[in-house]
């Protein structure tokens, strides 16, 4: 299945995929960029972002947790984000986390936390509708992983 017909499925999850994958950039470009402040709340919020994008990154690509050597706790965590419920409310919980660095002073981080909370809409779509989670082939979804082990 190409990118193209993924995202004619018209399936919230696969949205929800790719907009975690720009959420994933966004929090580690503007994590770097934010990071380097006088300000300690920014630089508090900068780290969490950072955070937020390797979690990220560990939960739409599952292929690297075969190949990263994570611990079994790490993965087991991984793991339990897999519905799109918890889906949603992981990315809504760290889009709660990023709407809270308004507190002090206004920064780029507000983009972080409207794409975190653009894709945690698409994940509650998608539970909603009652749409299966389908993994992006792309990002090795179904059927890639178990190619290379």
């Amino acid at each position: 299945m190409t990118l193209k017909e993924e995202f004619a499925t018209r399936n919230f999850s696969i949205y929800g995929q790719w907009l975690g994958i720009l959420s994933m950039i966004l929090c580690f470009a503007l994590g770097i960029a934010n990071v380097f402040t006088v300000h300690v709340l920014t630089i508090v919020f900068s780290v969490i972002c950072l955070v937020s994008s390797f979690v990220i990154l560990f939960v739409e690509v599952p292929l690297l947790l075969r190949i990263c050597p994570t611990s079994s706790t790490f993965d087991a965590a991984i793991r339990r984000v897999s519905t799109n419920y918890m889906r949603a409310a992981a990315y809504g919980g760290m889009g709660l986390i990023q709407w809270l660095s308004m507190l002090g002073p206004k920064t780029s981080l507000i983009a972080a936390a409207v794409f975190l909370t653009l894709t945690a809409i698409c994940y509650l779509l998608a539970a909603v509708k009652g749409q299966a989670f389908v993994g992006s082939k792309t990002l090795g979804g179904a059927g890639v992983a178990q190619m290379i082990v």
